[in-house]
């Protein structure tokens, strides 16, 4: 017999205080809540000056809320704010339905997408950190083993746990963490010291990054029409037109209002970018909030020390777009990825923004010398003659071991 997972259904509340667009945000917690595998049913938007420090919104909307959900098999409230405990139970008090805000359900989303093992312990580690506070008079009560949006990944069961088991386990985490970044980072040191040039991918959520990167490499990352699609990077070597090789690098997506605990937690796996020598901030083109979505990753590229890198906005999506009036944007292309439109003016794009790394040069390296030719062999070899004089390349060099070469240029 085949068992049929329903859908959760969910109501969304949210209060709008003029600090940023309500709707907006809204209609994002919406697409989160669908990712998550919920049927959003209706949603409540409060203006006030200040949130309720009791009940988030006012009391009596939460009655009419209250009614409603009796009425329409309402399974969970979904918060777009971060609601404290005491606001929490309150509402589970007067609703008689269980709440979740929306920092819960994105770790919930995050918990069900991880597959690699750096993704699963950030993952565990963010929910952690969130649920620490949340723990404080309240004990194990706030564990909830009930199954459902906001109850998976691993840090449900450590909620059970007491409060030093779980400060334990968050050291645990971070040592585990910092070791994977201290291997991270020797694998670019590494890179570094090769002369690979490196270009990350980032952006805001489902603005088509996996696809882009499964257009230029073939690369074969799930894409799909949801939020955070992919949560762990994912890296493949392209080769420019020009025959430079770089390595591309696909990273987690963005939100509005990312928490800091995903940030936080997440901060080895967007560091890609502090690495990169080229960022590339895609967004899509077809959306009303294109501007928006590219401010919020040049924010975070700011948090993180990126934004002094060279930066090219990516304006995906234009085949579906209204309009392509996106001069204002600077430095940016326009393309396709599901299409292919677009996409060698971005390659060219790429080779021009990229550093100077090698250089083609001419050499005359005479017989007795004929041990350095290693060095100017470990590049592209265009031309090779053995002359009366000595060995005469074109080759194209590395800038650290043209130093080296110096001498045989002619």
């Amino acid at each position: 017999m085949e068992i049929k997972n329903e859908k959760e259904r969910a109501f969304l509340i949210s209060l709008d205080t003029g600090e940023y667009d309500a709707e907006a945000s809204l209609s994002e917690l919406e697409q989160l809540a669908e990712t998550s595998g919920a049927e959003v049913v209706s949603y409540a938007i409060q203006k006030r000056a200040v949130p309720v420090a009791a009940t988030y919104i006012g009391k009596g909307m939460l009655e009419e809320i209250a009614f409603f959900c009796e009425n329409n098999d309402i399974d969970l409230i979904i918060s777009d704010s971060e609601l404290s405990p005491v606001q929490v139970r309150n509402i589970e008090n007067i609703t008689s339905t269980r709440t979740i805000d929306r920092t819960t359900l994105i770790l919930d989303i995050f918990a069900s997408r991880a597959r690699s093992s750096e993704g699963k312990l950030q993952v565990e580690l963010a929910q952690l950190k969130y649920s620490l506070p949340r723990l404080s008079g309240k004990g194990t009560a706030l564990s909830r083993l009930g199954g459902g949006i906001g109850t998976r990944g691993p840090g449900e069961t450590k909620l059970e746990t007491d409060r030093r088991h779980i400060r334990h386990r968050i050291e645990a985490l971070r040592r585990e963490l910092d070791r994977v970044e201290k291997r991270r980072n020797q694998l670019h040191e590494r890179r570094r010291k090769n002369g690979a040039l490196c270009v990350a991918i980032v952006g805001y959520t489902n603005a088509g990054k996996s696809t882009l990167l499964n257009c230029l490499t073939g690369a074969g990352v799930l894409q799909e029409d949801k939020l955070f699609a992919t949560l762990d990077p994912t890296a493949r070597k392209l080769t420019l037109p020009g025959g430079s090789e770089i390595m591309l690098i696909d990273t987690v997506g963005l939100v509005r209002r990312l928490p800091h605990q995903l940030v936080d937690a997440f901060k080895s796996t967007l560091e890609e970018a502090v690495w990169a020598d080229v960022i590339l901030n895609v967004c899509d083109a077809s959306s009303r909030d294109c501007a928006e979505h590219i401010s919020v990753t040049l924010d975070v590229l700011h948090e993180l020390g990126a934004d002094s890198k060279p930066i090219i906005n990516v304006l995906n999506k234009c085949d579906k777009a209204d309009s392509l009036d996106f001069d204002f944007f600077e430095n940016s292309v326009k393309i396709s990825a599901l299409t292919g439109d677009g996409i060698d003016g971005l390659l060219e794009a790429v080779e021009n923004a990229l550093p100077v790394t090698k250089k083609r040069v001419s050499l005359l390296i005479p017989y007795d010398k004929l041990s350095d030719a290693s060095l100017a062999r470990e590049g592209a070899v265009h031309r090779e003659e053995y002359r009366d004089d000595g060995l005469y390349l074109e080759a194209t060099v590395s800038l650290g071991r043209l130093k080296k070469l110096f001498d045989y240029i002619i």
